[in-house]
C-alpha cells in the first residue's frame, strides 16, 4: 500500500487541487484589474481600421518595445474628443482587463486625447491636406454673404461675452432679429453640438414659426489650441462646409485660425469683427440713401432745365404751323383729282374687257363645246367597234392555222421520240449483255473468289496475308470472313505449305471455300 501512494504522488507531483481554465481565466481577470484598476497609457495608436460593424472599435497602442491591445465601446467611441487614427499618439486614459478568450490583456479606453501639441498639430496638418484635397478650402464653393440679412443667426455659448459682444455691436450698427443657438464651444461634445446647430439651422423652413437665417456666425473667443480643437474637428467642418446658408468663422482671436476659417464663406478676426461684417452700418446707409437723394434732385432739375431750354431754342426755329401744311394740302387735292380721273379710266377699260370675254364665251359656250365633244366620241367609238370586229377575226383564222400546225408537229415529234427510245432500248440491252460478259461474277460462278483484306484492298500473294491477319473474301452468293491460321511460305506446289483459313462468319447458305484460290 506504501508502495501504491509513493507512486500516485510521484504521478501528479502536486497535491494542489484542480481548477478549470475558465476559473483560472476568471481569477487572473479579477487579480489584474483589481491591482491596476484606471490608467494613464501613452502610446502609438498601431492597426487600427476603423469601428467594427458592431461599432466598436479595436486597435493597439504601441511604444518601441512593447504593444497594449486596446478597445473602444461604441457609446463611447462617438464621445471622444479626439478620434483614433492610425499613427497618432495618444494617452488614453480606462481600466486594464483580460479577455479570457484569446488569454491576452487589454485596456479598456474611456477617455483619449493627443499626445501633446506636436501631436494635435501634426494630426491638425493631416486633416488639413485631406480637406484641401476634398476641394473643400476652394473659392468657387464659397457664397456670397448678404449685404442686408432680416435674420442672423449665431452658433456660439449663450453665457460668454462673445454673443454679448455681437449683439451690442449688431444693435449699435444695424438692429436686426439674431436668433442664438446655444453650443459648448470647449469639451469633448462641442464639436457634435456645433455641426448639429449649423444643421439645424439649415433644416429650418423659410416660412416656419422660427425664420431661417440669412447669415450664421460660428463664434468662439481666444484660447490655446487644445480650447479650439473643437472647430477642428471633422465633423464641425464638413458640417459648416455643407451649410447652404452663407457662413462667417469667429473662432479665436486675430492669429487664431481653425480648420472651420478655410471651409467658412467668410473668416472673421474676431467675433465682434464677425458682426461687422454681417450687417452695414445704418446711419452710415442713411447719409449715403439721403446724398444719393440731393444728387438726384439736383441732377432731375438741372436736365429738365436743359430740356426747357432746349425746347424754347427749337420753338424759335420751328415756322408757323399752317405754313408747314399748305404744301402738303396742296398735294392732297390734286392727288385727289387725279383718283377720280384715273378711277374713271380704269372702269371704262374693265367694263370694255369684260364685254369681249362674254361675247368669247357666247361663241364658245360649254354646250356647243359639249355637243362637238360627243359627235367626235361617237365616231371614234364607230371606228373601234369595226377595229376590234376585224381583229378577232384575223386572230380566229391565225388560231386555226396555229393548231393545225401544232397538231402536226406533236405528231412528228411522238414519231421521233418512239424511234429515238427504241434505239436507246437496243443499245442498253447490248451494254448488258457486254457487262454481264465482262463482269467479275461470272468468274465467281465458275469457282473462282476474290480475297481482301481489312481495308478492303484486293490480296494478291501469300505476302499480304500474314499468319493472324484477318481477310474478307467474296463468292459469287456472298462474302465469308476468315482468319489466316498457320505459317505462310510462298510455294504455290506444296498443298501443305499453304496457309490455314480458319472460316469465322459465313455470307451463303450453300458453304464457303477454305482456300485463297
Amino acid at each position: 500500500m506504501s508502495a501504491e501512494f509513493d507512486a500516485a504522488e510521484t504521478t501528479s507531483g502536486t497535491n494542489a487541487p484542480e481548477i478549470s481554465v475558465s476559473e483560472l481565466a476568471q481569477a487572473l481577470k479579477r487579480t489584474v484589474e483589481d491591482r491596476f484598476g484606471r490608467v494613464r497609457v501613452r502610446g502609438e495608436i498601431s492597426n487600427y481600421r476603423g469601428p467594427h460593424s458592431s461599432g466598436h472599435a479595436y486597435f493597439s497602442l504601441k511604444d518601441a518595445n512593447a504593444r497594449l491591445d486596446a478597445v473602444v465601446w461604441k457609446g463611447t467611441l462617438q464621445r471622444l474628443r479626439a478620434r483614433p487614427q492610425e499613427g497618432l499618439e495618444v494617452v488614453a486614459t480606462g481600466r486594464i482587463t483580460t479577455f479570457p478568450g484569446k488569454s491576452a490583456y487589454q485596456i479598456v479606453i474611456e477617455a483619449m486625447e493627443p499626445a501633446g501639441v506636436g501631436a494635435l498639430m501634426a494630426l491638425l496638418e493631416a486633416r488639413r491636406k485631406q480637406f484641401i484635397a476634398e476641394g473643400l478650402f476652394d473659392e468657387s464653393r464659397k457664397l456670397a454673404i448678404p449685404f442686408l440679412p432680416r435674420v442672423i443667426g449665431v452658433v456660439t455659448s449663450p453665457t460668454g461675452a462673445v454673443i454679448r459682444d455681437i449683439l451690442h455691436r449688431i444693435n449699435e450698427r444695424f438692429p436686426c432679429r439674431v436668433i442664438v443657438w446655444p453650443v459648448r464651444v470647449q469639451g469633448e461634445t462641442s464639436a457634435a453640438e456645433v455641426a448639429a446647430a449649423i444643421r439645424g439651422f439649415n433644416a429650418l423652413p423659410t416660412d416656419g414659426a422660427i425664420p431661417r437665417p440669412d447669415v450664421l456666425i460660428v463664434a468662439r473667443g481666444g484660447g490655446s489650441l487644445e480650447d479650439l480643437w473643437s472647430f477642428n474637428e471633422e465633423i464641425a467642418v464638413r458640417a459648416a462646409a455643407d451649410s447652404q446658408i452663407p457662413l462667417i468663422a469667429a473662432v479665436g482671436h486675430e492669429t487664431d485660425w481653425t480648420l472651420i476659417d478655410f471651409v467658412a464663406d467668410l473668416r472673421a478676426p474676431t467675433p465682434t469683427g464677425a458682426a461687422e461684417k454681417a450687417v452695414p452700418v445704418r446711419a452710415e446707409l442713411i447719409e449715403h440713401l439721403a446724398s444719393r437723394a440731393r444728387r438726384l434732385t439736383a441732377a432731375t432739375s438741372r436736365a429738365m432745365h436743359e430740356r426747357r431750354n432746349r425746347l424754347i431754342s427749337l420753338a424759335r426755329v420751328l415756322p408757323a404751323p399752317t405754313n408747314l401744311l399748305a404744301t402738303p394740302r396742296q398735294r392732297l387735292d390734286r392727288a385727289g383729282e387725279r383718283l377720280t380721273t384715273s378711277l374713271r379710266t380704269r372702269q371704262d377699260a374693265q367694263r370694255l374687257r369684260l364685254a369681249r370675254a362674254a361675247s368669247l364665251l357666247a361663241r364658245h359656250s360649254p354646250q356647243a363645246e359639249l355637243a362637238r365633244t360627243k359627235e367626235k366620241l361617237h365616231g371614234l367609238k364607230a371606228r373601234l367597234t369595226q377595229g376590234l370586229q376585224a381583229r378577232v377575226a384575223l386572230t380566229q383564222r391565225e388560231n386555226a392555222h396555229a393548231a393545225q400546225r401544232l397538231a402536226s408537229l406533236e405528231a412528228r415529234l411522238s414519231r421521233a421520240l418512239t424511234q429515238t427510245l427504241d434505239k436507246r432500248r437496243e443499245k442498253l440491252a447490248r451494254l448488258t449483255r457486254l457487262q454481264e460478259s465482262l463482269s467479275h461474277h461470272a468468274v465467281l460462278m465458275r469457282g473462282f473468289a476474290l480475297v481482301r483484306d481489312e481495308s478492303g484492298a484486293l490480296v494478291r500473294s501469300i505476302a499480304q496475308a500474314p499468319s493472324g491477319a484477318r481477310l474478307n473474301i467474296e463468292v459469287s452468293d456472298g462474302r465469308i470472313a476468315a482468319r489466316v491460321d498457320g505459317a505462310v511460305e510462298p510455294s504455290p506446289t506444296d498443298a501443305k505449305s499453304a496457309p490455314r483459313i480458319r472460316k469465322t462468319r459465313g455470307g451463303s447458305s450453300g458453304g464457303g471455300q477454305g482456300s485463297l484460290f
